[in-house]
């Protein structure tokens, strides 16, 4: 009966082995997973995209009131507010899926029927939860809670959150991530190891050493009134150390090793209370080797399955360091024998530790001590329970095994059934459970860690849909923008010069074809343009001819000079044509929203006393060439200048005009009578005149036979007596004729000689006349305005077309690296699922 008693344990022994080998493997393939996931995650963080942190709350304050409505409450838990710390602009209603246990945890845009959650949350209610409901809406490894010092008291995290920038949020999870990574390879190496770390901590005078030494059987921890116990003591098998028992003394700043002497200092196991006592103030990490003589059975340390160590912790409110000392120190831990004294309960310190270790240990063995001393026991039951449940959910569901209320001092004395239950369950937890004690902390921070990395990108994948969405909208709307552009800017630029090129030939012919109708009037005597303030003098008699030939000549330049301003008022209507066709071709080309010109085009500012400088300066280098502008202040006229108002005797007697006419064949050219009159001078004024009076009179064949047969008269001794008479009759007809033409003569003499001077080529460049110059300078004021229009409309079409081109390609950016992100979060959460898988976290049905 024995042996086969024997057998069955035995057996029993090699299936919890080969269960636990195949588990612990899995797990370290999943750690490894793990871990290229986060440092895949903290790559892309870094480089390709800032990762948010999603913040969530309730779209519904509503409690269950009955269970007919706890179904509905649940149904409408599933629905969450999505925002973030960095952006509290982006507001969105989505689906967070509470994971049931062995379940990956998702975040979806709440776009499906309330009957689809209903049916979601339904599927679960009979399953158990790994976390709670309230717990699947916040993280557990990547909590951003800003405690202000390492475990002091969090002011108001939410709100300390959110001021900061994106970038400093992106940096705080990269840390945790970091920190993440780190603790997976701290969580890889503890289930490599074979061995079973088991932490006693608590609060202070909670009654950790008494437990230590009422599990040992012996009084090795030193025990007092007054908290004693400051260092970290490690208690081992005396079988690790040959044998023997000691008491080993890390040396600071080396690593333990048993085989190295030059990293701790021995002593003996008496010697451990004088020790502490002596190095109260230090932070001391001892080594203490024990034998156990009882057999596997009953020992813990002596236990024929695998090596375990018990380690006595500082109390966790002494002071901050041994406290941090013992948050830090947990991360290492397979086993958390929490020590709470029944007279005091939880204190903060000790819910704060509890709520760090059950993000990696879902089970925590929990120790209530001092119990016996309470007199109402049940009522001390009941709010322990209570809080336990608040800390740790799954250790009160399996409280029979994992809560023990115990009265250690006493077992220490005798024997007691609550501690011997105690005992039992430890060593079952510890050995035969190994799963649940040792893998399962490793499985529940994967599961953790996996959760939050859903709930992660999750969140930024529906960040990265909608920057998509929105990036394929900007496209949708900007692209074909830029693609009109690009097609229609030649066609504007050609539009443009085609504009500038036709008003500016339009105000050069324009001009040419009134100045020289204007001259040609000048030519014949008349005044260039009909207007009613511009009159030719009257012939005021022959005692103020000079003065007449003078008013002639004035009248006659402001004449021109009306013409001119008549080719400017209409080289300002050509141009404000032009500009109107310019502003319209902005409404044609330029997209909307852009801004248009705030240009006022104003005509009458063409042609001003400015501009007029610079043409007078270019009139001078132009080597004596005529430019006039118009009147009125708008520049210096023709009537205005001086050498232009002079007046000649030619302007009387045009002896060279009158030679030309009667005495070539006219082959020459009007302009041609201003080459010089040399040889005629003054003195030929009488034969012109009679040249003249005989032309007109009797002809030029006349003349000539009339001169002859003068010479034969004069030769005639008999008619030389006439002779005299003839001619002063002659000389003094043709004088009175001269005079009764003058009134008549004069405005044509004075205007042909204004047309001649006017159109005299300079150095023999006929581009340089009168009408040339006017036309060149009015057609480049009017190509000014137009090209001035026509540049400013370019720049906007260059400034609207980059704008819209960055746009484009912003756009692209954006939708290529929002569709990296998407893809992205989307492998990983498919990683994560098959990491589940790996763990052995996926529950099957």
């Amino acid at each position: 009966m024995e042996a086969s008693t024997s057998g069955e344990k035995h057996l029993k022994v090699e299936d919890v082995q080969g269960a636990y080998v195949e588990q612990k493997d899995r797990l370290l393939h999943a750690i490894e997973a793990s871990g290229t996931v986060l440092q895949d995650l903290r790559a892309f963080n870094q480089s390709s995209w800032v990762v948010r942190y999603p913040q969530f709350s309730n779209t519904t304050d509503e409690k269950p009131k009955d269970d007919e409505t706890s179904k509905a409450s649940r149904r409408k838990s599933v629905r969450r507010s999505l925002s973030f710390a960095d952006d509290s602009t982006f507001q969105a209603e989505v689906l967070v899926n509470s994971p049931r246990k062995g379940l990956t945890r998702s975040v979806t845009l709440a776009t499906i029927p309330d009957e689809t959650a209903e049916s979601e949350e339904s599927t679960g209610e009979e399953t158990d939860r790994l976390v709670t409901p309230s717990e699947a809406n916040d993280f557990h490894v990547f909590r951003l809670d800003l405690k202000l010092g390492s475990h002091g008291s969090s002011s108001s995290p939410s709100s300390l959150v959110a001021q900061l920038e994106k970038a400093s949020i992106a940096n705080l999870l990269d840390d945790r991530i970091s920190s993440a990574m780190a603790h997976l390879e701290k969580l890889r190496l503890r289930v490599l190891d074979t061995a079973s770390k088991v932490l006693v901590t608590g609060d202070l005078n909670a009654g950790k050493s008494t437990f230590v030494n009422a599990l040992l059987k012996r009084n090795v921890m030193p025990v007092d009134q007054q908290p004693c116990t400051t260092a970290f003591c490690e208690v081992h098998d005396a079988r690790e150390n040959d044998g023997k028992e000691e008491l080993h003394i890390f040396k600071e700043g080396v690593a333990y090793d048993i085989n190295d002497d030059s990293t701790f200092t021995r002593a003996s196991i008496s010697d451990l209370e004088q020790f502490v006592s002596e190095n109260e103030n230090e932070q001391q990490k001892l080594r203490v080797y024990l034998s156990d003589a009882r057999n596997p059975s009953e020992s813990l340390l002596n236990n024929g399955v695998v090596d375990i160590s018990l380690i006595d912790a500082p109390g966790l409110n002494r002071d901050s360091v041994k406290t941090t000392a013992v948050f830090a120190r947990q991360e290492e831990i397979d086993v958390v024998v929490f020590v709470v004294s029944a007279e005091n309960h939880f204190t903060l310190s000790a819910k704060d530790f509890l709520w760090t270790a059950s993000n990696e240990k879902a089970y925590l063995f929990i120790v209530v001590n001092k119990y016996d001393q309470i007199r109402d026991k049940a009522k001390c039951r009941r709010l322990i329970l209570e809080q336990i449940k608040q800390l740790s959910p799954n250790t009160y569901e399996d409280a029979e095994d994992l809560v023990h209320f115990v009265d250690s001092a006493t077992a220490l004395q005798s024997s007691t059934s609550s501690f011997d239950t105690l005992e039992s369950a430890l060593r079952s937890f510890v050995l035969t459970k190994r799963n649940k004690s040792k893998l399962h902390p490793a499985a529940t921070y994967l599961d953790h860690l996996l959760s939050d990395v859903d709930l992660l990108v999750g969140a930024n994948a529906i960040v990265a849909q909608t920057e998509l969405e929105r990036a394929r909208a900007d496209l949708e709307s900007s692209r074909p923008v830029l693609e009109k552009m690009k097609s229609g800017r030649e066609a504007l630029e050609e539009s443009l010069e085609g504009v500038e090129e036709n008003g500016a030939s339009r105000s050069r012919m324009r001009t040419k074809e009134l100045l020289m109708g204007a001259l040609d009037l000048v030519g014949a005597g008349k005044l260039g343009v009909s207007k009613p303030d511009i009159t030719l003098p009257s012939y005021p008699g022959l005692l103020g001819l000079w003065d007449y030939a003078r008013d002639v000549r004035r009248a006659l330049l402001i004449s021109l000079d009306a013409a001119v301003k008549i080719a400017e008022d209409e080289a300002r209507a050509t141009t404000s044509d032009g500009v109107n066709k310019i502003v319209q071709l902005g409404e044609e080309h330029l997209p909307e929203g852009v801004e248009r010109s705030r240009r006022v085009f104003m005509p009458e500012a063409m042609f001003s006393v400015r501009n007029m400088k610079s043409d007078r300066r270019r009139s001078r280098r132009l080597s004596g060439a005529v430019v006039a502008g118009a009147t009125l202040g708008l520049g210096i006229g023709l009537a205005q200048r001086p050498e232009m108002l002079e007046t000649t005797f030619f302007d009387i007697f045009d002896v060279h005009h009158q030679f030309l006419v009667h005495f070539t064949d006219g082959s020459k050219s009007i302009e041609d009578e201003e080459a010089g009159v040399t040889a005629l001078g003054v003195a030929s004024v009488g034969i012109g005149a009679l040249t003249m009076v005989g032309g007109k009179a009797f002809g030029v064949r006349a003349l000539f036979e009339g001169v002859v047969r003068v010479s034969d008269f004069i030769g005639n001794e008999s008619a030389r007596k006439w002779a005299a008479v003839i001619l002063g009759t002659a000389i003094l007809g043709t004088t009175a004729y001269y005079v009764l033409e003058l009134p008549s003569t004069v405005p044509k003499t004075v205007g042909r000689r204004i047309r001649a001077q006017l159109l005299r080529e300079v150095d023999g460049r006929p581009e340089q006349t009168f009408v040339e110059l006017n036309a060149d300078r009015i057609s480049r004021e009017t190509r000014k305005v137009l090209r001035l229009a026509s540049w400013d409309l370019k720049e906007r079409f260059r400034v609207a077309m980059d704008d819209s081109n960055r746009k484009v390609k912003s756009a692209e950016d954006v939708e290529r690296k929002a569709q990296g992100a998407l893809n992205f979060f989307e492998e990983v959460h498919a990683k994560t699922g098959e990491v589940r898988e790996t763990a052995g976290l996926v529950v099957t049905a």
